[in-house]
């Protein structure tokens, strides 16, 4: 990374391109589906807890984290197949900083148009559901939080806030890069820093406001500045 900062020529090879396309999305569709299993997780502590170490044992846990790596593996393989048949020659500079469908499926010398709806339904079509999906199970589990007791209530709800939070950070900019015609817009590269830079920046800092500690010891820092 330092050295390309330092270079005056941004270069990446075709196959150092397609690596970080790939790798880029095998990770980003594991993440997608690890908040699913989050979800799922998330809904047998609340809503079922009786029944949470029958549900939620070692071979369910094994299985969940093989099959959310496996979904972003295939959801990753499909992208690179469809991109490596494309013939490419003619321009090669890429409108991004990094490898992505949108960028590179412009480069290439052929009619694009039944690509970009395949693109579309494999990264778009994914992550609209997923959110969707997220949204809802997370809305019937909000439902289910109102009829608990004020402490249990309490941390249920700061548990799903800290989940939505990421959610809606994760799946925002996947949204808008992935489900609109790939066509260029003024904010892509924007939207596109957000979601590989800014975000992964931003989970731990989500995450730890979850804990107890570090958000009693704000509400000290606060209190202590207003008085």
């Amino acid at each position: 990374m330092l050295v390309d900062f330092l270079s005056e020529k941004k270069v990446i090879s075709y196959r150092g391109c397609i690596t970080q396309l790939f790798f880029l999305h095998f990770l980003g569709g594991g993440e997608g589906l690890l908040l699913v299993v989050m979800a799922f997780d998330c809904y047998i502590t609340i809503c079922l807890p009786l029944q949470y170490s029958t549900v939620m044992n070692s071979r369910a846990c094994y299985a969940m984290m093989l099959a959310l790596w496996l979904g972003g593996f295939v959801h990753s393989i499909i992208q690179v197949v469809l991109i490596i048949r494309l013939p490419f020659c003619g321009p090669n500079q890429l409108d991004n900083f990094f490898c992505d469908v949108r960028q590179v499926i412009k480069l290439a010398c052929t009619d694009m148009f039944v690509v970009e709806l395949l693109m579309v339904f494999n990264s778009g079509l994914m992550t609209l559901m997923c959110f969707l999906g997220l949204l809802a199970s997370y809305a019937v589990i909000l439902c289910r939080i109102r009829a608990s007791s004020s402490e249990a209530k309490n941390k249920a709800m700061s548990t799903c806030t800290t989940h939505i939070i990421v959610i809606f950070f994760m799946f925002g900019p996947g949204i808008f890069i992935y489900t609109c015609p790939f066509r260029a817009f003024p904010a892509d590269k924007v939207v596109s820093l957000f979601h590989t830079v800014i975000l992964p920046l931003l989970n731990p800092v989500i995450y730890t406001l979850h804990n107890q500690e570090v958000k009693a010891s704000m509400k000290k820092v606060f209190n202590k500045h207003i008085a």
